[in-house]
């Protein structure tokens, strides 16, 4: 092959890794991976100091633990790189068009594949850009990130394309965009979905405890456990001052097991019960799982959980989180990552829950996913599929300290409210806390490690968008149209 695609072909010898011990990063793969470590790099650098921090880990074994998590998620790069290359060599500069399902299928991947790591997925960087961000009210993250390779793949197309074709694909790409700008611009002015629904008052608590105070009040110092219990008892009674009847505590706000203590438990049902509120908080959960027996301790599991109570005080409704965080409630591959034995002891070995469960507030039902799980749009579609009709979210992402992963997290969690056309409140014990509508604008935001009483009036909404319906088709469709397209050109083509 000669001319401006000469570049593209893969290097004399790189099937079999080169004629050199590094000759394989000239390789597609190599390259691929080298991306990868470069974008999960540029995300992901604040795992070193949340582990070090947080989990007690020396810097240079911090900073081995987040690689290998780096390294294992740049393999869904390197897979792009590969099968396009293997496409190239016999399609030709065809294979671009085929780069967006093929790089789809590989953020597939990184969600199904092991327990699934989807964060700051392609898709996600047109969250703020909300005329084009309204496409995933229609085709969910997955067909977001398809339409940004596609512009990509398309630029690609016409400068390296020698036919009159890379003109008519130039042309048919710069229409959808503006069409699709378009079309998202007019839908955000309609406010279809936020003319009508039932109204409720909403608040958010963000009580900006240090997790270094959390952690010493778990250990069992009462008179921190208590404080952090009246303060997030006083910011409820000043929601409720202005209006809330549906408050939101943030993930693990409870420096205590709020089944299991009776004095501080009791205060927070007493509260719903004289305001008459709905109270959302955030609190581990002990469930044993066999009886003492004479010598030995009790075996239990632990969850991370979210509580509902009633207006009248009972308990409504208790959602265990189903996606637990990698190396922070849980250590995958244990006896592999033997190094690691600072962070297992220092993380809580959670057990994962298994229901998608609602909420009853209000006479409708609303759902809650906790903290990073947000980032799992086929989890907040099946509680809408369900009947939900608000969403909410808790978090703790004082984890994150002053990095720009409470801000990733943050934006992640907005995309939801557009996929679903529906509110979205996040409370979070540092930051960022506040409501998203429909349409991913946002009502209210708070400002990082600051306390917070946020209010404002959202609706519970009934209509369904075309994603809540198809679900992350364009993915599963990307992987069967990738699957397929080696399959026919597992031969090369003949010159």
């Amino acid at each position: 092959m000669s001319g401006p695609l000469r570049g593209l072909t893969p290097p004399s010898g790189s099937g079999h890794w080169g004629q050199t011990p590094i000759a394989w990063i000239h390789t597609p793969f190599g390259l691929g991976l080298m991306t990868g470590a470069v974008y999960f790099g540029g995300t992901l650098y604040w795992l070193v100091q949340t582990m070090t921090t947080f989990g007690g880990l020396a810097t240079p074994v911090a900073a081995l633990a987040a690689a290998m998590l780096v390294a294992y998620l740049s393999l869904f790069p390197a897979m792009f790189a590969w099968i396009q290359s293997r496409l190239f060599r016999a399609l030709g500069t065809r294979a671009l068009l085929l780069a967006p399902f093929v790089w789809v299928a590989t953020e597939m991947g990184r969600t199904y594949l092991w327990d699934g790591f989807p964060w700051e997925l392609l898709g996600y960087s047109q969250v703020t850009v909300l005329p084009v961000a309204q496409l995933a009210s229609v085709v969910g993250v997955y067909g977001l990130s398809a339409f940004v390779a596609m512009v990509s793949a398309a630029a690609a197309y016409t400068a390296l394309e020698q036919s009159a074709r890379r003109w008519q694909i130039g042309t048919v790409t710069a229409a959808l965009v503006l069409t699709s700008a378009a079309w998202g611009a007019a839908r955000v002015r309609a406010q279809t979905l936020i003319s009508e629904g039932t109204p409720i008052r909403v608040a958010v608590l963000q009580g900006n405890i240090p997790q270094e105070q959390k952690d010493e009040a778990y250990r069992g110092d009462r008179g921190l456990m208590d404080a952090i219990a009246q303060r997030y008892i006083d910011m409820s009674r000043e929601a409720i001052g202005r209006g809330a009847r549906f408050i939101l505590w943030p993930e693990s706000s409870t420096p205590y097991y709020y089944e299991q203590d009776l004095v501080r438990g009791d205060a927070v049902r007493r509260l719903a019960r004289e305001a008459h509120v709905t109270i959302l908080l955030g609190s581990d959960q002990i469930e044993p799982v066999r009886p003492v027996a004479m010598g030995k301790p009790p075996e239990a599991r632990y969850y991370n959980a979210a509580f509902l109570v009633r207006p009248d005080g009972s308990t409504g409704a208790i959602y265990r989180k189903i996606h637990l965080v990698p190396f922070g409630e849980y250590v995958p591959l244990k006896r592999i990552l033997f190094f690691v034995g600072p962070l297992v002891e220092a993380v809580s070995d959670f057990s994962a829950g298994r229901d998608a469960v609602l909420l009853p507030v209000a006479g409708h039902m609303a759902s809650t996913a906790i903290c990073y799980e947000v980032i799992y749009s086929s989890l907040i579609r099946s509680f809408v599929v369900r009947g939900s009709e608000l969403l909410t979210t808790i978090t703790n992402d004082a984890w994150y300290g002053w990095s720009s992963a409470a801000y990733q997290h943050w934006e992640q969690a907005s995309m939801r409210a557009i996929e679903q056309g529906r509110y979205l409140a996040r409370a979070a014990n540092t930051g960022i806390s506040g409501f998203v509508d429909p349409y991913g604008r946002v009502v209210q935001k708070s400002d990082m490690f600051q306390s917070a009483v946020m209010v404002a009036d959202l609706h519970f909404i009934s209509a369904r968008t075309i994603y809540s319906r198809i679900g992350d088709l364009i993915g599963w469709v990307s992987v069967m149209l990738t699957a397929a397209a080696l399959l026919a050109t597992r031969r090369p083509r003949v010159q």
